[in-house]
C-alpha cells in the first residue's frame, strides 16, 4: 500500500500547513482589528462597549485556536508525554463550544500519547466539517491490547464526507492539487501512519452519519 501514499516535500507540507493555520486565525484576528478600529474612532464613542466586547471575543477565539492547533499541528512540547483526555476535551470545546455542533465525550482512557492526541484533534476538525448544518459528534477512545482505538461518530442532517477529504485522509492527492483544506486530512493520515497506525472514514447514508476512526500503537 505504501506505493499509493502521496509524498510531499518538507517545504510543501510546511507551506500548506501554514496556509491552513493562517486561514483558521483570520476570523478572530479580524475581529480584534475591527474592535481596535472602533475603539480608536472618536466618532463612534457610543460603540466603545461593543468594541471592547468584540476584542474580548476575538482574543478568546484566537487563544483557543492557537492552543488547539499547537497540539493538532505542532509538537506541543518536545518531550514525549501523555496528554490528558480532559485537556483534549477542553481544547476541542474551546474551539467548538456546544451550539450548532454538540459533543458527547466518552473517553475510556485517562490520556493519549502525542500521536494519538494529534490524530484525535485533527479528526475533531474533520467531524465538525462533515456536519455543516449541525448535529452531534460522539468522541470515544479506548485501549485494545497494544493499540488505542479512536472513534468519532458524526450525526447530522445532510452529513457529508467530501471525496477529496476521504482520499487525502487515506494518503492520496486531490485532483486539483493540495490546499489548506485538503492538507489537514492528509496530515492526519500521515501522523497515524508514521506512528505505525491507521486512520479511516466511513459513510452511513441511512443514518446520515460519518464515522472517523483510528488505531494508534500505545508505545
Amino acid at each position: 500500500m505504501s506505493e499509493n501514499i502521496t509524498k510531499l516535500t518538507a517545504a510543501d507540507l510546511a507551506a500548506l500547513l501554514c496556509a491552513r493555520i493562517c486561514h483558521d486565525l483570520v476570523g478572530p484576528v479580524s475581529a480584534l482589528e475591527t474592535g481596535l478600529d472602533l475603539l480608536n474612532d472618536d466618532d463612534n464613542l457610543d460603540m466603545h462597549d461593543d468594541a471592547i466586547e468584540l476584542i474580548k471575543i476575538g482574543a478568546e477565539q484566537a487563544s483557543a485556536k492557537l492552543q488547539f492547533l499547537r497540539i493538532a499541528f505542532g509538537a506541543g512540547g518536545s518531550a514525549p508525554t501523555i496528554i490528558a483526555a480532559a485537556e483534549l476535551e477542553r481544547l476541542s470545546r474551546g474551539v467548538y463550544p456546544d451550539g450548532k455542533v454538540t459533543f458527547d465525550w466518552n473517553m475510556g482512557v485517562d490520556g493519549l500519547n502525542k500521536p494519538a492526541a494529534r490524530v484525535l484533534l485533527n479528526l475533531v476538525m474533520l467531524s465538525v466539517q462533515s456536519i455543516p448544518l449541525g448535529g452531534t459528534v460522539a468522541v470515544s477512545a479506548k485501549i485494545d491490547g497494544a493499540q488505542i482505538d479512536i472513534s468519532l461518530l458524526c450525526k447530522g442532517k445532510k452529513a457529508r464526507l467530501d471525496p477529496a477529504i476521504a482520499k487525502t485522509l487515506a494518503g492520496g492527492a486531490p485532483q486539483d492539487g493540495f490546499s489548506g483544506r485538503t492538507i489537514q486530512p492528509f496530515y492526519t493520515g500521515m501522523i497515524a501512519r508514521e506512528a505505525g497506525g491507521t486512520v479511516s472514514s466511513t459513510v452511513e447514508t441511512e443514518g446520515e452519519a460519518i464515522i472517523f476512526g483510528a488505531q494508534i500503537p500505545t508505545a
